[in-house]
């Protein structure tokens, strides 16, 4: 289990979701660039990313899920 706070994560994905915030919290720094220059894969990416990291299935960069809120 992951380090990171889920809650965090929900809320950096929420409202900055485009620009790949939360990608560079949870350690995933190449997809946070991805999505900071594609907008979050035009809002797709973020909104699927969001619903992943409420239900629970959100990984931080080691693998962990990200469970605690």
């Amino acid at each position: 289990m992951s380090d990171k706070s889920r809650i965090v994560a929900a809320l950096l994905c929420f409202f900055l979701g485009y620009l790949g915030i939360h990608r560079f919290y949870v350690g995933k720094i190449g997809t946070g660039v991805l999505w900071l220059l594609t907008a979050g894969i035009f809002g797709i990416g973020a909104f699927v990313d969001f619903i992943v990291i409420l239900c629970g299935y959100f990984k931080d960069k080691e693998g962990n899920y990200i469970k605690t809120w």
